[in-house]
């Protein structure tokens, strides 16, 4: 593997039993394998964790920027009263079909 480096890490022994059963069952022909994989997933979580917080970002800075006027308190407790009538209806009509 061109340009690999070798690494020291230190394990559980729970971690290090469970890398060593998935290198014996034949899930993985190594335990650099099982912790290359671990770090693939690592990676992606990352990447995709990153992408929640921009599209959260994203949604903040709409909001922000939404040239209408702000509800009042009473105006989304009303909004909210009518959500939840509307989805408990929903749900009754659901039960009985």
């Amino acid at each position: 593997m061109p340009g690999a480096e070798t690494i020291s890490i230190t394990m559980t022994p729970e971690q290090l039993r469970a890398v060593r059963e998935s290198v014996a069952s034949g899930e993985y022909a190594s335990t650099s394998e099982v912790l290359r994989d671990a770090v693939r997933l690592w990676q992606r979580q990352r990447a995709e964790q990153a992408e929640r917080l921009n599209a959260i970002r994203a949604r903040i800075r709409r909001s922000l920027d939404d040239p209408r006027p702000a509800l009042t308190l009473d105006q989304v407790d009303a909004h909210l009263e009518e959500l939840f009538a509307e989805a408990e209806k929903a749900e009754k009509g659901a039960r009985r079909a």
